[in-house]
């Protein structure tokens, strides 16, 4: 049985014994000798799961019983063992350090829209005063070294003028950044723009997207996401690093031939390098992992486990070895909190995980009505306008505003942070009490200074602002992530939100909600815990992630204790965004690019057969089939011209239809070129047959042309009578191409993937068509 389920074609898997000693010395079977490109796929085509697993069985074994013959053979066995390790320590490596390069990089470009280090231009306003002997702790982000724009050409830092001055040039480089990244994307690498992890998705459930992850898009992408990041958009730079780091895996997957041969095999890499990015992008190996299980990865056995996680160490470690931030952490806002959370804050948190449903389901709409606006209209034809105008609109409404002039990330981290007795923050500034003397972590709960009531209305301008453009940014011909911005929006709610449950608490603690947890001038309410509550609450409404959501932003703060109000937002976001739609934002952009994705989690519930499915219709041309033994070679190649389908069924006869196998339209293509070729004799009028013996033809035909090795003798088939609801089943858990419908032998139709898709878009009121990929 193991024999017959698989292709027998020798670049695809070894023929089986009886195959081997009948072919062997034929003549009339050139395929002996494998030829190049058998087995490989055209661009947009879906692989075929069971025939990349079953060769890859068929390579094993063929290693494995060679390792018996010499020492030099058990080492190559070793060496092949051992290769899946090596790819995973090169893309942690490479991963880690794209990674730091790109944080030191967009550290460095994000402050010189605001000035530049006399001492040494290339560092940023941070390291600049770090290297100064002048500078006070007080003013620690003043010193003579750096000098803004103004200061530095009129000689002025104060005044009207000045700030006008910074004002244009702040705009100036923004525009100038976005310019280039857009320019660098169009030109060079068209699929360096976007998030990617769309993409990503699909790929890993088998379609292929040839050049997606080229070294062109790993190279543009790099190097555009730094541009887009520092040039102010309400943008971050987490999802692409998914895609860099799936670049990169793909990358390695072409140094060893187990993987550049195998479909299959090069998606359980490509699995693991997206472990890795989210890795890098949060300092979080284990929620890396998890949101590769959760999120994008398609098929993931246990052994991908083990490797996912051990690419996500190393681009930890790589990452922790450069130090980008200067802190010893992998990511901008690590944060530590040294007060409890009670029991009637949870009433705060699970609203907040309400606001970010809601949120989770306006973005995502409101995103797809306008990307699919540019996608139908002349919008779409001005790339490089729209990006530069978006660029240009959120620099003149961000620069006034301090919270949305800093990069988001800074922004974040000013948010999570706890107001301790060093912060210099507008958050920060209380009314202390003179008497007060408490170690530093312990300080008391205390009325909100003017700073405070300051910075709230900044901060929910800020959230207005970020709300509306993310919408308009999120989808651009620029490599945008989407992680970033939805955890600003959650963190500015989440901090407003914990400003004034803390002044409640502070001002009626002998309310009964306050009364039994709340004493006076004990610390009561950490607004940092509410921001972060609020940023997993907006992610997980926008990606709809749950579990590793929380690994994620537990990992972010090192504290076991807020796992349960993270997990109380995350839930009741997910909860109440899927009551508006169950599509997260990546699978609304799969949809609406048309991809043909099956997904894993959607049910199918309604009550058809695959008769009502299959092709051909009722009134369609008669199924393009072959015959065993009565085609030629022009019959071939004008059913090979006159029709785009993938495969051909292959029947005894056009009368009987009793099915005999399938056939791959590029196998059968290249098989006959090389036939013409290789082999004398064979002509348009040569008789092709699929039977293991040649037919009995008159002394006066041209030789025959004998493609039994190409042909599956085991497709997959189900019976007329089955319910799609199996089919989808067994389309989605096998990740098949195609399936033929038979009854009791006799060939009826065939199933694509393409159909189940478009049946389901069917059943769901949707447009059918949608689904444009073959």
């Amino acid at each position: 049985k193991a024999d017959c389920t698989r292709l027998l074609l020798l670049s695809v898997s070894a023929a089986t014994p009886t195959e081997e000693m009948n072919g062997a010395g034929n003549l009339m079977d050139f395929l002996d000798e494998p030829f190049p490109d058998v087995s490989t796929y055209e661009d947009f085509h879906t692989i075929d799961w069971l025939r990349e697993k079953s060769r890859d069985t068929d390579r094993h074994r063929k290693i494995t019983s060679k390792s018996k013959e010499s020492l030099w053979e058990l080492i190559k066995s070793l060496l092949d063992a051992w290769s899946g390790w090596v790819v995973m320590l090169l893309i942690g490596l490479l991963s880690g350090t794209l990674a730091g390069v790109i944080d030191l990089a967009v550290d460095w470009m994000t402050d010189l829209k605001e000035g530049v280090c006399l001492s040494a231009f290339w560092y940023s306003h941070e390291q600049c005063c770090w290297t100064s002997n002048e500078t006070t702790f007080d003013d620690r982000d003043k010193c003579p070294q750096w000098q803004k724009w103004a200061e530095l050409m009129t000689g002025h830092a104060e005044g009207a003028g000045a700030y006008v001055l910074n004002y244009f040039l702040y705009i100036l480089w923004a525009l100038l950044f976005s310019f280039l990244a857009v320019s660098l994307v169009r030109v060079f690498a068209p699929y360096a723009c976007g998030s990617g992890i769309p993409e990503i998705k699909t790929i890993l459930s088998g379609f292929i997207i040839r050049g997606y992850l080229g070294k062109w898009t790993l190279l543009i992408k790099t190097v555009t996401l730094v541009l887009a990041v520092s040039s102010g958009l309400s943008l971050g730079k987490e999802g692409p690093l998914v895609h860099v780091a799936c670049c990169c895996g793909n990358l390695f997957c072409s140094l060893f031939s187990k993987y550049s041969k195998n479909e299959g095999k090069r998606r359980e890499v490509l699995s693991a390098a997206a472990a890795a990015g989210v890795s890098v992008a949060f300092g979080a190996p284990i929620g890396g992992v998890l949101f590769s299980l959760e999120e994008v990865s398609y098929y993931f056995p246990l052994k991908t486990l083990w490797r996912s996680f051990f690419a996500a160490l190393v681009a930890a470690f790589t990452l922790r070895s450069i130090n980008p931030f200067g802190n010893s952490r992998l990511v901008l806002f690590y944060v530590e909190y040294h007060t409890p959370w009670y029991m009637a804050e949870l009433v705060p948190f699970i609203l907040l995980g309400v606001f970010g449903g809601l949120w989770g389901t306006l973005f995502i709409r409101a995103n797809i009505a306008w990307c699919r606006r540019r996608k139908t209209t002349q919008l779409g034809k001005y790339p490089v306008l729209e990006v530069i105008a978006v660029t240009g609109i959120t620099a003149l409404l961000a620069y006034p505003n301090p919270y949305t002039r800093r990069s988001t990330s800074e922004l974040i981290s000013e948010l999570f942070n706890d107001c301790g007795a060093l912060e210099s923050s507008q958050l920060c500034d209380y009314v202390n009490n003179p008497n007060m003397s408490r170690p530093v972590d312990d300080i008391p709960d205390r009325p909100a200074g003017p700073g405070v009531y300051n910075a709230l209305w900044q901060l929910t301008l800020a959230l207005i602002f970020k709300i509306v453009i993310t919408i308009f940014t999120f989808g651009m011909k620029i490599p945008s992530g989407l992680f970033i911005p939805s955890m600003a929006v959650g963190a500015i709610a989440g901090r407003i939100v914990g400003i004034a449950v803390e002044q409640m608490a502070y001002h009626h603690h002998d309310w009964i909600i306050f009364k039994n947890w709340c004493r006076p001038g004990a610390d009561c309410v950490t607004p940092g815990l509410y921001a972060m509550v609020g940023a997993a609450a907006c992610l997980g409404g926008v990606t709809r992630m749950t579990v590793s959501l929380v690994v994620i932003m537990f990992e972010l703060t090192g504290g076991l204790e807020y796992i349960v109000p993270l997990m109380a937002a995350a839930v009741t976001s997910k909860w109440v965004a899927d009551a508006f739609g169950k599509e997260g934002i990546y699978e609304s952009h799969i949809l609406l690019n048309g991809y043909p994705y099956l997904d894993v989690r959607d049910e199918f519930t309604h009550r058809t057969l695959a008769t009502d499915v299959m092709r051909p219709r009722r009134n369609d041309p008669p199924l393009a089939v072959l015959t065993q033994d009565s085609t030629t070679v022009e019959d071939v190649e004008t059913l090979i011209k006159d029709t785009d389908y993938n495969g051909f069924p292959v029947v005894v006869s056009r009368e009987s239809e009793r099915l005999i196998g399938f056939v791959q339209r590029r196998d059968l293509t290249l098989a006959i070129k090389n036939a013409r070729q290789k082999q004398d004799g064979v002509v348009s009028s040569s008789v092709v047959y699929f039977t293991e013996d040649a037919p009995q033809l008159p002394a006066s035909n041209p030789q025959p042309l004998k493609l039994r090795r190409i042909l599956n003798l085991s497709p997959f088939t189900v019976t007329d009578h089955t319910p799609m609801e199996t089919v989808v089943d067994i389309f989605r858990k096998l990740g098949l191409r195609q399936c033929l419908v038979t009854r009791s032998g006799r060939l009826l139709g065939i199933i694509t993937k393409k159909d189940v898709l478009r049946h389901m878009a069917q059943m769901m009121n949707q447009d059918p068509e949608s689904i444009m990929f073959n």
